[in-house]
């Protein structure tokens, strides 16, 4: 959930600080510093108080994979199975896909470029040449 948010933070520009972390989760910025700590001890991110959060490689390509999969979701349940899209519903499928079902999905719905909140989907090894 942190990494997500972190990403996309940084996808919309903005700089990743303990008050923009807290504001798009919902959050307590005590609650957010907590787990800043846990995820640089994770070595997911760099961060020291005070200082602007950046993510590691490795939280980066978590974070996108997240993304990834949230966006493709939101385009199955919207354009393929003609539903609402249900943010609740595609957070808690999003956490367990794993990548050969994340590309199969991509397959299926054509390479999908833009979620139905008209944000990129980060591309996956599937589109490669696509």
């Amino acid at each position: 959930m942190y990494l997500k948010a972190m990403w996309s933070i940084l996808e919309n520009g903005q700089e990743l600080k303990v008050s923009s972390i807290a504001k798009i989760l919902n959050v307590t910025q005590p609650s957010v510093v907590q787990m800043l700590h846990k995820l640089n001890d994770s070595l997911l991110i760099d961060y020291k108080k005070g200082s602007i959060v950046t993510l590691t490689k490795e939280g980066e390509n978590i974070g996108k994979k997240m993304i990834r999969n949230t966006r493709l979701l939101e385009v199955l349940m919207k354009d393929a199975l003609k539903i609402d899209v249900d943010e609740e519903m595609v957070c808690g499928i999003e956490h367990h896909m794993k990548e050969i079902f994340t590309d199969a999905l991509c397959t299926l719905l054509k390479h999908p470029k833009i979620c139905p909140h008209g944000y990129h989907i980060p591309e996956g090894n599937c589109c490669i040449g696509k």
